[in-house]
């Protein structure tokens, strides 16, 4: 009978982990604590955070973590507590069987120092297994000769438990004739045996029904019960004797399986059925039933399974021999299990680190593992070794770990993966060793900056490019790998011409490809300089920088532009005057022309293309000179066109065209008398204004008058119109664009003998000519150009030039003079003044414009200061009409023009080769004007 095991409370387990469960020893690295079993699943055993000297908080951070070899984790860390605590349900028995103590031993790995601590835990046995018979009926024999006091061999019973929880007494059940005696061994167990106290007597009697109990020292004390049927025999008085106590036998343990180890002999005098022996193991447990194999007949003992000297180095088995009568013989046997060679050393990877930064410092931990033999002696002596061509070495650590460490520093670009080996050999006779691969990995650092094949580059492009053409492509190479080599293209922030560099190119940040933002034009940009950044995508990146000289390429891609004559805003043609007295070679006038391009693409030639009469004028092809080719005749018709072309020696050569007027005539009135002649389509404004005046000279002097105010109110109007123009900033926008004589539906204003003429194209029908006396200094504005009235009255204007808004023109300067070296001829031969410009917006352009226009009025104005007396520009009568641009720098090496500011005033020209006349004689003629 026995006594289901009784159950811990929660209360009693606390109480006991409060004596025995928290108590630790730390010393040379070793933690100890002492907990009972049965506990149940994360069950405190001891504060491990504390032991190790860290924060709850630490463990994780720390990778702090449990290490176990060849068997089952049974305790775990608890992260948030910082305890150790146990990973399972931990029984004793199965654990360390009948050992006096029980320890488990395992290691706390601190994996960011790379530190191991060992840990011993002692497992306290509890009451938890009731003493066990194996069977629970068992028979003895007894001759019923037996003597009083004779023994017999009761079966006993087994506690898994240890101390005084283990099997400490037996009872026997009350009866007449035995008692009971239980011995101890030397192996600590205790045996019962079956006391004879009175004689037998098998006719009365043939069997006993006993009952055996065993009972444990534990509180509550635990029992097991089995059953004694004890028979009585026949008398048999001659027990089996062995021929030894004790047997021993030592045997390797890599013997095959079946070999027989030894064999066991008993004798018995007694004969028959009493003297033959039977051989059977006395309460053999499952081990050596399983190991071991009894012959009962011969007493053999061989084995059933390969022995292990790692597993169990010795058998201990009691052999029993057992006659026919019921007697029997005992005899110990001990089996020694010899080592052999035969488990190769295994190497047992504890933490990795298979990748490493190659800016790591020398000494850098990659590996920690542990080293096992399962042989003993110098079988399982360990020697771990690696190739000495690689940057690392073996460094042993506590019991059998070993760091793997760095020698050198690495160089990802020399060599970016190492296949380690490492091997581990016993000192075994034959040696055994096995081989571990660690594969390494060495990961980039951003150390090597991209760089370019060539210091600096060029390219060029032609003007006019498209936008978004890809004018250049560039490369760099960076050794790293991943985003450190990876390479990205910008431009250095800069600037050219005020104007932000990305606003001309950019640069495709992936492929390093240079594209135009926009389309070049040479005259205003002829190379750009810039740098390339070439940055990779490290942390922190590095970059490198190469300047780039990009060069635009001419094209012939600008008309030649015309300068004078110059086109008046109103639509009309200029007129140049030629006397009939010009001989062969005269000058009449100079096309002026430049050309923005520059090389041949700027190289202009003149031509004429058409002339109303073939062979009078001819044109210089450099210079651009109108001279006349024969003598002027009578029967040349007073008007001549011409059309002269202006062509460059770029590829496809552009050209531009300017017709040209020259009226043919001697003095200014027969000018004047001969282009009444000419019907030219009038517009009707100016058809009215004819007719008004037709009607008002014919009329009474009120209508005249009246015609006067309004006419005086319109020019009010203009000047107030002027005057808000000069406020603006913009002076001079109403300078004179031309005094020219209009013919054939073209208007000219000529300013002659002091007396301001007003023309229509039907001149004949209507020609009045008003007295304006001391009126030479006056330049009509253009706005009178266009809109010109018929009736100009000289006192209206001369109020007019005296308002304070007007601007005085300034005597002119005496340094604007020109030479005879500086005469009109070839414009690459002229000595300009290098410190002119070209006009560049419409203020000078305008302003030059009103200076050119002002020197054809030389032919026509007896006051002009453009003469050749003293104080003027020293332009003779031939070059009077023609203005010589001789004073202005040269402009992409094409052509001169005047850039001085100087004010124009009209003088007597040279062109008649009259003497200039003073204010008087202008009076003088005004008067015969009126007269007329």
């Amino acid at each position: 009978m026995t006594h289901p095991p009784r159950r811990w409370g929660c209360g009693e387990l606390l109480l006991l982990c409060m004596f025995l469960g928290t108590l630790c020893e730390t010393g040379s690295g070793q933690i100890r604590y002492s907990v009972p079993e049965e506990l149940e699943k994360g069950s405190f055993v001891g504060n491990i955070a504390k032991d190790l000297g860290l924060e709850p908080e630490e463990l994780v951070e720390r990778g702090v973590r449990v290490v176990t070899r060849g068997r089952t984790q049974l305790f775990s860390l608890k992260p948030r507590s910082g305890s150790l605590v146990t990973a399972d349900r931990i029984d004793r028995e199965e654990l360390c069987a009948q050992s006096a103590r029980c320890l488990v031993s395992f290691n706390i790995l601190v994996e960011t120092k790379m530190k191991i601590y060992g840990v011993e835990v002692e497992i306290i046995d509890i009451n938890d297994n009731f003493p066990r018979f194996r069977d629970e009926e068992s028979k003895v024999k007894v001759n019923e000769n037996a003597a009083v006091g004779t023994r017999l061999v009761l079966p006993f019973a087994r506690d898994a438990d240890v101390g005084v929880n283990s099997l400490q007494s037996y009872q026997l059940s009350s009866n007449l004739h035995f008692s009971l005696d239980v011995i101890s061994g030397t192996d600590g167990q205790k045996y019962p045996e079956l006391v004879l106290e009175q004689p037998l007597d098998r006719e009365k009697e043939a069997a006993h029904d006993l009952l055996l109990t065993a009972l444990d020292g534990g509180d509550p004390v635990l029992s097991g019960t089995t059953h004694i049927r004890v028979m009585v025999l026949d008398a048999n008085d001659n027990p089996p004797l062995f021929t030894q106590s004790e047997y021993r036998v030592s045997v390797p343990e890599n013997i095959p399986v079946g070999t027989r180890l030894l064999t066991l002999t008993a004798t018995d005098p007694d004969e028959g059925i009493n003297g033959k022996l039977t051989y059977s193991f006395r309460n053999e447990d499952d081990k050596i039933s399983e190991t071991f194999q009894l012959d009962s007949n011969l007493g053999e003992i061989s084995t059933l399974q390969s022995l292990d000297y790692e597993e169990s180095r010795f058998y201990l088995m009691e052999v029993v021999a057992q006659d026919g009568g019921a007697l029997l013989a005992s005899a110990k046997v001990l089996v020694s299990v010899q080592d052999v060679n035969d488990n190769a050393p295994k190497a047992i990877l504890t933490s990795l680190t298979s990748s490493l930064s190659e800016d790591c410092l020398p000494g850098t931990v990659i590996a920690l593992f542990s080293v096992h033999d399962g042989d003993s002696g110098e079988n399982g002596e360990i020697a771990c070794s690696i190739p000495r061509n690689l940057p690392f070495k073996l460094e042993k650590s506590v019991d059998n770990y070993y760091h793997l460490l760095t020698t050198k520093a690495l160089d990802r670009e020399e060599i970016s993966d190492y296949n380690i080996t490492i091997t581990v050999t016993d000192h075994g006779i034959p040696p055994l060793s096995t081989e571990n691969h660690i594969s390494l990995k060495v990961t980039d650092v951003n150390d090597n900056p991209p760089a370019f094949p060539h210091a600096s580059y060029s390219t060029s492009l032609p003007e006019n490019n498209p936008r978004g053409i890809s004018i250049f492509s560039m490369t760099a190479l960076d050794p790293d790998s991943g985003d450190n080599a990876r390479v990205t293209y910008s431009l250095v922030k800069d600037t050219f011409q005020g104007v932000p560099l990305s606003s001309y190119v950019s640069i495709n940040s992936d492929t390093g490809v240079l594209y135009a933002l926009q389309s070049f034009d040479y005259e205003q940009l002829r190379d750009l300089q810039m740098w390339v950044t070439a940055s990779d995508s490290g942390n922190p990146p590095l970059s490198s920088n190469v300047s780039l000289s990009l060069f635009v390429l001419d094209q012939n891609d600008n008309v030649p532009e015309i300068l004078y004559p110059a086109l008046p805003t109103d639509g009309s043609t200029g007129v140049e005057l030629a006397p009939r007295s010009a001989e062969p070679g005269y000058l009449v006038t100079k096309v002026v022309a430049v050309d923005r391009d520059s090389g041949q693409n700027a190289w202009l030639s003149y031509r004429l293309l058409k002339a109303s009469e073939p062979g009078l004028f001819s044109v210089g092809l450099h210079t651009g000179e109108v001279r006349t080719a024969r003598a002027l005749l009578d029967r040349d018709a007073l008007k001549q066109s011409l059309v002269v072309a202006v062509r460059d020696h770029g590829q496809p050569p552009l050209s531009a065209t300017v017709t040209l007027t020259v009226a043919v005539a001697d003095s200014i009135p027969e000018v004047l008398a001969d282009l009444g002649s000419i019907k030219t389509a009038a517009d009707p404004y100016d058809s009215g204004l004819t007719l008004y005046l037709v009607v008002a000279v014919a009329s009474v002097s009120c209508v005249f008058l009246a015609f006067v105010i309004v006419l005086l109110a319109l020019r009010l109007r203009r000047w107030h119109k002027s005057h808000l123009l000069q406020a603006s900033g913009d002076g001079l926008a109403g300078l004179p664009v031309s005094h020219a004589v209009g013919m054939d539906g073209v208007r000219a204003f000529l300013q002659t003998y002091s007396h301001e003429v007003s023309l229509t194209a039907d001149s004949r029908k209507s020609h009045l000519i008003f007295p304006q006396p001391n009126y030479a200094d006056t330049l009509i504005s253009e706005e009178s150009c266009e809109k010109s009235d018929p009736l100009l009255i000289s006192d209206k204007i001369n109020a007019s030039k005296k308002e304070p808004g007007v601007v005085q023109q300034a005597p002119p300067n005496t340094d604007w003079r020109f030479s005879q070296a500086q005469r009109p001829g070839t414009s690459g031969s002229q000595n300009g003044d290098d410190t002119g410009t070209w006009p560049n917006n419409q203020f000078d352009t305008e302003m030059l414009q009103a200076m050119i226009l002002a020197s054809a009025s030389e032919a026509a104005d007896g006051s002009s200061t453009l003469g050749g007396g003293a104080g003027t520009m020293g332009l003779s009568a031939r070059y009077g009409p023609q203005f010589t641009l001789q004073h202005v720098p040269d402009y992409r090496q094409n052509v001169y023009i005047p850039g001085s500011n100087a004010t124009l005033t009209n003088a007597a020209g040279k062109r008649d080769g009259k003497t200039p006349a003073g204010g008087n004689g202008n009076k003088k003629k005004s008067g015969k004007k009126e007269k007329k």
